[in-house]
């Protein structure tokens, strides 16, 4: 397994392959259940292989991810790791909030540690909430007493957002999403960049998309058999993560032992990606770039919009669906995210505020009745 550093991390090289609790096999389909044997196997075949970070959060599996690595990672399991959890921004209200959710995280991992501890999920609203109630001062001072190691964040929103929380704390690490599809969405290449900037050591979420770049059209296999290899779309999609400067390690939810088996040896292998390689990925890229039902780039410039109206999210879904024939997931998302919370495209009133900032000139509002359409349908 290779190796790499955190910048402001001495002392712990870290695995360029992490493992994603959050993506665990479950009995019956229900994520709360988690098929606990089958889970631990993977966990221990991925620490065989030389992965050492585990990243998880308190709600994954509805609250069960953590309890579950805590019984995981027990005995001669334990110190073979560095365990990543989150802070819960949304469900915190004070600086209590979060002191007690930290307790019981690290009652539910079985560890008076937590190596690394991000704020879940921030983008300009939450940042502000974390700001407004001195949560950094809570974890640093769990920091100075040793109940967590070091602090990061992970990200979800436009790159302005991302470049302000990062440039408003001294951070030690960020978790962004960041796949050779997505280049320009929410943090994107653009975010890692600054980061690396920054000495600020990043961890990728979501190289494979969800497991779509793994499970390709026939088009896009074509497009990546042309350079010679034999890499299947998943190991294409880890080594353009891990060719990136600035990036340290990548996530992936392995839930079956031929992922784990696939994605050790992919990052026992790794190397610089070649000329021929980049313009394989690239064709790639165009492909699924064509299928967009929308040219939004998630730029953010349309936010906020006075009714509430996630724009770029809601295209994002519709984006999703259209380009990976994926309708049932993009319209699960889109209810569960959008909808649910208030913030879907049915709240749009065609006020026309958004459509003149946005600089892919979008007829927004056109195009959030048609996607509302598509996702309910």
């Amino acid at each position: 397994m290779q190796h790499r550093t955190f910048p402001s991390v001495p002392g712990f090289s870290v695995s360029t392959l992490g493992f994603g609790a959050m993506r665990l096999p479950v009995l019956e389909g229900d994520l709360a259940r988690i098929d606990e044997e089958a889970a631990t196997d993977l966990v221990h075949d991925a620490i065989r292989a030389g992965v050492n970070y585990v990243d998880t959060a308190f709600v994954y599996h509805s609250g069960q991810s953590e309890a579950f690595l805590g019984r995981a990672l027990c005995g001669r399991w334990r110190e073979r790791v560095k365990l990543a959890t989150k802070c819960p921004v949304w469900l915190v209200e004070s600086a209590v909030d979060c002191e007690r959710i930290l307790e019981e995280q690290l009652r539910k991992l079985g560890r008076d540690r937590i190596d690394f501890y991000l704020f879940h999920a921030l983008a300009k609203e939450r940042w502000e909430k974390v700001k407004r109630l001195g949560l950094t001062g809570v974890l640093e001072r769990a920091r100075a007493d040793g109940r967590i190691g070091h602090i990061g964040f992970s990200f979800h929103g436009p790159l302005g957002d991302f470049k302000s929380i990062l440039d408003g704390y001294d951070w030690e690490f960020t978790q962004i999403q960041l796949n050779y599809l997505d280049q320009a969405f929410q943090a994107g290449l653009a975010g890692l960049r600054y980061a690396a900037d920054r000495r600020v050591g990043v961890v990728v979420m979501e190289p494979l998309r969800g497991g779509a770049l793994a499970a390709v059209p026939t088009e896009v296999k074509e497009a990546l058999s042309r350079s010679g290899r034999s890499w299947s779309p998943a190991e294409w999609a880890l080594r353009w993560a891990w060719d990136q400067p600035g990036v340290v390690t990548v996530l992936s939810g392995m839930g079956r032992p031929e992922q784990v088996a696939e994605n050790t040896s992919a990052a026992c292998a790794a190397g610089r990606l070649g000329p021929d390689d980049l313009a394989c990925l690239e064709n790639a890229r165009v492909f699924y770039e064509a299928r967009m039902a929308v040219p939004c780039t998630t730029c953010g410039y349309c936010q906020p919009c006075p009714n509430g109206v996630a724009i770029a999210d809601v295209f994002n879904a519709f984006n999703a669906g259209r380009m990976f024939d994926e309708k049932g997931r993009a319209s699960w998302r889109y209810r569960t995210f959008q909808l649910d919370n208030g913030s879907g495209a049915d709240r749009c009133e065609e006020c026309g505020d958004c459509e003149p900032r946005c600089p892919q000139h979008i007829p927004i509002a056109e195009m959030l009745a048609t996607a509302h359409t598509y996702l309910t349908s």
